[in-house]
């Protein structure tokens, strides 16, 4: 296993990704620590992995609240003396974010909602997680979260793209300002995942925005991959769990395309 006796820290886990990214990770071996607002899908997460042999704890944590998280972290050290990986999946709804809406329709509110809540919160877990990765003298990894949108052209998603290309600025900086303490940091980035709540919400606004039907749209996404294969939550699991492996050491720094090589990414 992978991940054998490696402590980590996952945020946002109601979320499909981080869903998927905590039950790989334990599949690996590690001991997961899950946290999200949903206390009752968390201890149902906890459970299913337990079933299965692993190790999980479920805590309630706002991903945007930084006393939450350091109490989190905390209170993870205090039980492991380590911190071996950091990984947040938080996201925002399709309406919440704007997705879907002409930038010239667009409030700033709106648009700075997922820079404020998705770039932020990875800011705040990732500057956590490295402070009490150095106390523990833990030189784990952080692993952050983007999306593809961070290169495509794609019309109605201003503020989560934004966001993403901030994500990936931000893993640049931290990664040389953390590697000087031995802690890795690494982004992992996949394309739209076709089964997921957000690209189902997605999918729906823009069709209507851009006047084509739902379904159209979907099976353009669904078909935008080189080897024609739609991304799962699954595939993104399985690979973040080798990011914070020790045979994904090499990768540090990097941002990771997770997409069966998808045609109009630059």
């Amino acid at each position: 296993m992978k991940l054998k006796n490696k402590v980590a820290a996952i945020f946002a886990a109601n979320g499909a990704i981080a869903k998927e990214v905590a039950i790989e990770m334990a599949k690996e071996g590690a001991k997961v620590y899950i946290s999200g607002r949903n206390i009752e899908a968390l201890e149902h997460l906890a459970k299913e992995i337990e079933n299965n042999n692993g190790y999980a704890k479920s805590f309630r944590v706002d991903a945007q609240n930084e006393q939450e998280i350091n109490d989190f972290l905390k209170s993870i050290t205090g039980e492991e003396s380590r911190l071996d990986i950091v990984f947040n999946g938080i996201g925002v709804r399709a309406k919440e974010g704007g997705y879907g809406t002409p930038s010239t329709h667009l409030s700033f509110e709106t648009f700075m909602r997922p820079i404020e809540s998705i770039l932020g919160s990875q800011f705040l877990t990732a500057r956590l997680g490295a402070k009490y990765m150095q106390e523990t003298n833990s030189q784990g990894t952080i692993l952050m979260l983007t999306a593809s949108l961070s290169r495509l052209k794609a019309p109605f998603m201003s503020g989560i793209t934004a966001a993403c290309a901030g994500i990936e600025g931000l893993t640049r900086v931290l990664s040389s300002e953390f590697g000087m303490v031995g802690i890795k940091v690494i982004c992992i980035n996949p394309t739209a995942m076709p089964k997921t709540r957000t690209i189902v919400e997605t999918t729906r606004e823009n069709a209507k925005t851009i006047g084509i039907p739902e379904e159209v749209m979907a099976e353009q996404m669904a078909n935008g991959s080189l080897l024609k294969k739609p991304l799962t939550t699954n595939d993104t699991g399985k690979v973040a769990a080798f990011l914070v492996s020790d045979a994904g050491a090499a990768l540090n720094s990097h941002i990771v395309d997770v997409d069966f090589g998808t045609a109009n990414v630059i």
